[in-house]
Parts: C-alpha cells; sequence; structure tokens
C-alpha cells in the first residue's frame, strides 16, 4: 500500500512545519501563499488544518522561506529534519495565520498592487496530503517555475494517511470539496483586477477540478460571450486519479465552455496503477497511453494538450510525482505558458526544446 503515497514523500516530515521562524538568511526567497481550504481548524498551531471536513470555507496567508538554490535540488521540498528548520538549509514558515474571507480579498488586492502581477494560480493537491505538505508542495512549484502569479492554494481534507480506509474518505472528501472549488474560482474571477485564473490539479485533486468546471459550465451557460469573457484561461491535470469514462462524460457536459485543458499522463505510474485496482480495474486517465487509440482521436477532437512523461523517468523517481519534480515538464510549461502570456495550447520551437522527450497532441 505504500505504493498509493500519492504526492507524498517516503520519509513524512515532522509535525509543526508551519511554527514560524524568525531567522532571516540571506540568500533565501519568501513565497506568500493564499489559502482557502475545506479541512477544519486545528487547534495545534503549528498544523493550522486538520483533515476533517469544516461546513464552511475558511482561509489563511502564510509566507514559506525557500533555501538559496545553491544549498538545494530544484524540484524538491526540503523538509527540516528538526523543528524549528533551519532556513540555510530547509523550507521554513516565516508567518502563518488565519484571516476572514473579507481579508483573504484585499491580501490578494494589495498583492497585486505592490507586485503589479494580475494573473492567479490555483494549485488543488491529491490523496495523502496534509495541510503542510500542500502548502510547502505549492510554495516550490512557484519558486521552481519563476512565473509571475498570485499564488492561491484550494486544500480539502485528505487524512494524510496510507490506509485503504483512508483512500475512500479522501475520495469523499474531494466530492465533499467540488462545490467550494468552484465557488473560489467564482469569487477570483470576480475581481476586476484580476486578468486570468489558471488551475493546477494533481492526482485526486483533478477529480475536484473537474467536477468544479463542469459546475461552472451549467451554471454559467454556454454563451459566446460568456465564454470569451471567462478569466479561467487555463486547467492542467497532472496524473489525474479520474476514471476515463467519467472524464469522457465530463468534457463532453462541458462543451466549448471550459479554458484550456493540458493533461500530463505517465504509463509507469504505479500509485495510479492501484487505484485501477481499486476501481475495479477502470483505466485511470493519468496513466493512459495518449498516442492508442481511442485516446488519439479523442484528445485531438477536444483540443485537448497531452504530454507524455513517461519518457522523463529516472532511476528510482516516482511518476507520480514527476511532473513537479522535473524542471521541463509541468514547472517548465507554467514558466513558458503562464510568464510570456501564451495561450497553452499554441506549439511553438520554444516549448519543443524545454521538453525534448514529451509526445504533445492537439492543437
Amino acid at each position: 500500500m505504500l505504493v498509493i503515497a500519492c504526492g507524498s514523500c517516503g520519509i513524512r516530515p515532522p509535525q509543526g512545519a508551519l511554527i514560524p521562524v524568525t531567522t532571516t538568511v540571506e540568500g533565501t526567497s519568501r513565497i506568500p501563499i493564499f489559502v482557502a481550504t475545506t479541512r477544519q481548524r486545528s487547534t495545534d498551531s503549528g498544523e493550522m488544518f486538520s483533515g476533517e471536513r469544516s461546513a464552511e470555507m475558511s482561509y489563511a496567508a502564510i509566507t514559506v522561506s525557500i533555501p538559496p538554490d545553491a544549498a538545494r535540488k530544484i524540484g524538491e521540498v526540503q523538509w527540516p529534519t528538526t523543528i524549528p528548520g533551519d532556513p540555510r538549509t530547509s523550507f521554513v514558515t516565516v508567518s502563518a495565520e488565519y484571516i476572514e474571507k473579507q481579508a483573504f480579498t484585499l491580501s490578494i488586492a494589495a498583492m497585486m498592487k505592490r507586485t503589479g502581477r494580475t494573473k492567479v494560480l490555483v494549485f488543488v493537491h491529491g490523496f495523502n496530503n496534509r495541510f503542510d505538505e500542500a502548502v510547502y508542495r505549492f510554495a516550490q512549484i512557484v519558486h521552481d517555475s519563476k512565473v509571475q502569479v498570485i499564488p492561491v492554494l484550494f486544500t480539502w481534507p485528505s487524512r494524510g494517511e496510507v490506509r485503504l480506509r483512508t483512500y475512500n474518505y479522501d475520495r469523499e472528501s474531494a466530492n465533499y470539496s467540488r462545490d467550494a472549488l468552484e465557488s473560489l474560482l467564482g469569487t477570483l474571477t470576480g475581481y476586476p483586477a484580476v486578468t486570468e485564473v489558471n488551475l493546477l490539479a494533481h492526482s485526486m485533486g483533478n477529480w475536484i477540478a473537474l467536477e468544479a468546471l463542469r459546475g461552472r459550465s451549467i451554471r454559467g451557460g454556454q454563451t459566446t460571450a460568456s465564454i470569451r469573457a471567462d478569466k479561467l484561461t487555463n486547467a492542467m491535470l497532472v496524473a489525474p486519479d479520474v476514471d476515463v469514462d467519467v472524464f469522457r462524460a465530463q468534457i463532453q457536459r462541458m462543451g466549448t465552455a471550459r479554458p484550456r485543458i493540458a493533461l500530463f499522463v505517465s504509463q509507469d505510474d504505479s500509485a495510479l496503477r492501484l487505484s485501477r485496482n481499486l476501481a475495479d480495474d477502470a483505466p485511470r486517465l493519468g496513466n493512459i497511453d495518449p498516442t492508442q487509440e481511442p485516446y488519439r482521436s479523442e484528445l485531438e477532437r477536444d483540443k485537448i494538450l497531452v504530454f507524455d512523461l513517461t519518457h522523463l523517468a529516472t532511476a528510482g523517481d516516482d511518476a507520480h510525482d514527476r511532473a513537479f519534480d522535473d524542471v521541463t515538464s509541468v514547472m517548465g510549461m507554467i514558466r513558458q505558458r503562464l510568464s510570456a502570456g501564451q495561450a497553452m495550447t499554441e506549439h511553438s520551437a520554444s516549448l519543443s526544446d524545454q521538453l525534448p522527450d514529451v509526445t504533445a497532441l492537439g492543437k
């Protein structure tokens, strides 16, 4: 069952990483993360939010310090071995506070004014993620991709445990949270100063993302004007733990009332193979072979850009997290597409240079 540890480190990081560290070290980078969550608040200040479900959305603002690039491996989260961590060698928390929805809105507006950034990146994590793991992983993605965005983490009640019954709990928590994500996307796209919202989802988080997109398409109508006016521009689906047939139905129901979609798959994803076994052998979207039929024709018909990361495998790597570990894959794409303001479905020589071993389909 250890192979089902989607999106987690082989060794569980110590609790208490969210307790702020006051030490300042030259050369570190500070990444502010705005949080919206359906988790319950924790009584433990080092945890902030637990894996239990909350009836209402909660908000937080966290700043993470990342060690100098010379002291770390790009693509990885350097967890402290003891608490408090050393900012010279590990990720540490600089500030962490609960905030209300109005403060969440005002804080995003203030950051936009201060930095001049008008694009938002929303990240939805996968199965088996504690709150602190989701925060630090997103900080790593934002830092290593070097994309100039306002980072917003949507975190749902994953227990952060590797057990079969916990997998089922997490799956139901994903269902529980889809309306909340849809509401958050509506809030962010409604901000006048925001020019673009982009959605990045991993593993089981893709179920929430796709259901939120489906709900938006149904409730928002499918007029040409509404599609053009929608600020939700791109959706990046990484190693989606989603039934292929369900994905087909979701895409068809959305029609054209959806953002451009990029799909990242790996046929050697062991976590998704196990998920397929648990789902009575129903194929998972994240480990299909996009060159085989009927997938190839369907993806081309639906104008979905597909990156096959199987060929980027290295000895001992985790295919389920490969996209975030390798700067030439998802993080390279974020940098190339969002920083330059390009549409993800545009092909270019520079993208081919960045992704030499990736199969791209769609237009």
